[in-house]
């Protein structure tokens, strides 16, 4: 271990090298975050598979619309809405959009269902040495892990960059994520809490949600309305563009000619960051706080005063930020926030939970206008999705441990297809430019410092 007066040394000097006053940003130009001075996004390549649309350019302004969101140009409207009216669990057939462009045919559908179904079993060698062998203290790492353990279980050649190798690659990716996330919660919960280990095998003939229920809970039971829920929020996060940060690490990573793998692994730990995947954690946390503080946390005057004092810095973590409004690229609405907001509400009535729902609805309607008076330059301002998928994974009684990897099993299709589109066009590695603001000195010997 190293001495804590000896890190508390080098810190200082590591602040004082490493630090660049904020306005050299602006003297030469840096979009920070590859982000424009309007908030919009800097333009760095082209996708065929998905888009986010909240915002309009008129004459060099951004004008808000509400928000839409398109899976290879279709509305994921439309796709929701034809589950709901064939009643049936649309991720898989989500999946195969996303990865070949079209939607399949009945038969394809059959066909690609069990593909996945049979990359979900584990091979008792890949499930020791990846999973039991360390169990993980947090599951992306876990996930990431596995991943990287894939490429040694490769019965081909793992650095092939071919289509035919990397989609190969891909469906094991795809179908086996949901697993390992469910094991490695399992052995995260026996290991180091004292929990009974149980792995259940997988269905092939099952759902990606009915699994994830099923290999997740300790008697294996759901309700059809459980794993409709589940599907949907699978759907929602399964491609949100090229620019969101992890789609944008897959795109670096297979620039480089770095292996299936390895770019998965890369954007699973990109997630992994409370800026991205995190999100929904914080939702919940708030909510909690809100619970524990605020004695009549449906009373709109009572609620109000306390989201002032959030956004005031009084209360809260300290960032003002209420969490679950307010997106980069959303401004009116958020496609996602009502489709699962919808789902949400049944759910909430099958379990009881109005009042938590409620919670979250009143949110929703006070918060803009408390952030809007506090910053009267803030842009429009709309619930994001993470301000229900807490409360529906809380509310399916998946543990806290698997919000964020869910959201990686749900986005592991986006980033294979993101890769493979990489790889088609061929482009360049991906190399920004930095500029160096230090001047040219001089090497001193050792001797003389």
């Amino acid at each position: 271990m190293i001495s804590e007066k000896w890190l508390k040394k080098q810190v200082a000097k590591v602040r004082k090298a490493d630090y660049i006053d904020p306005a050299f940003y602006r003297k030469f130009g840096v979009k920070r975050g590859l982000r424009n001075d309007n908030g919009t996004g800097v333009l760095v390549g082209l996708t065929t598979i998905g888009n986010v649309h909240g915002y309009m350019m008129n004459e060099g302004e951004k004008q808000a619309i509400p928000g839409e969101l398109f899976y290879r140009g279709i509305d994921v409207r439309d796709i929701v809405e034809a589950d709901k009216r064939e009643h049936r669990f649309g991720y898989e057939e989500t999946a195969y959009l996303l990865l070949f462009g079209e939607l399949p045919t009945a038969r394809q559908l059959v066909e690609w269902k069990n593909l996945i179904g049979s990359a979900r079993k584990l091979s008792d060698g890949f499930k020791e040495n990846a999973i039991l062998h360390n169990p993980p203290r947090d599951i992306m790492n876990a996930l990431a892990r596995a991943v990287l353990f894939m490429y040694a279980f490769d019965d081909g050649d793992p650095d092939d960059l071919s289509i035919e190798r990397c989609l190969d690659q891909s469906v094991q990716i795809i179908g086996a994520l949901p697993t390992v996330a469910a094991y490695a919660y399992q052995a995260k919960n026996h290991y180091l809490n004292g929990a009974s280990l149980m792995l259940r095998n997988p269905d092939p003939k099952k759902s990606t949600a009915e699994n994830i229920l099923m290999l997740t809970r300790e008697d294996g039971r759901y309700t059809r309305l459980e794993a409709e829920t589940l599907d949907l929020a699978l759907i929602l996060h399964a491609e949100h563009g090229g620019g969101n940060n992890s789609s944008f690490t897959t795109h670096v990573v297979t620039s480089s000619s770095s292996d299936t793998y390895s770019s998965v692994a890369a954007s699973i730990l990109s997630l992994k960051g409370g800026r991205h995947g995190g999100a929904n954690l914080r939702v919940m946390r708030q909510t909690a706080e809100i619970l524990e503080n605020v004695k009549n946390p449906l009373n709109s005057e009572k609620l109000g005063k306390y989201l002032v004092k959030v956004v005031d810095k009084k209360a809260g973590d300290g960032t003002g930020l209420i969490y679950g409004l307010g997106h980069a690229v959303y401004t009116i609405s958020d496609p996602r926030a009502q489709m699962l907001k919808e789902k949400a509400r049944a759910l909430a009535k099958e379990k009881g939970r109005e009042d938590g729902m409620a919670l979250l609805e009143l949110i929703e309607a006070m918060g803009p206008a408390v952030i809007r008076r506090r910053h009267p330059s803030a842009e429009d301002v709309c619930a994001n999705v993470d301000l229900y998928s807490g409360f529906v994974y809380e509310m399916l009684d998946i543990p806290k441990d698997l919000y964020t990897p869910l959201f990686a099993v749900a986005r592991s299709v986006s980033w294979c297809a993101h890769r493979m589109e990489e790889l088609v066009n061929g482009g360049p590695i991906i190399r920004p430019a930095y500029k160096p603001i230090f001047h040219p000195r001089p090497y001193v010997n050792l001797t003389d410092r």
